[in-house]
């Protein structure tokens, strides 16, 4: 291998790997959210079936 080959696939490995740990770290961290934005409730219908609209 020539060695741009091997700087080329040492930055490939580092990108890679270092973003597997960043997220490692990152989910070690915060592992779950705390807090939800308000809104996020289903609605839902007394009656099973679907909504007939006429048009």
């Amino acid at each position: 291998m020539t060695p741009t080959a091997i700087a080329f696939l040492i930055g490939a490995i580092l990108i890679v790997w270092g973003g597997l740990v960043a997220s490692i770290l990152l989910l070690r961290a915060r592992p779950e959210r705390t807090e939800y934005p308000v809104g996020g409730e289903h609605e839902t219908r007394d009656d099973a079936g679907p909504a007939e609209r006429d048009t």
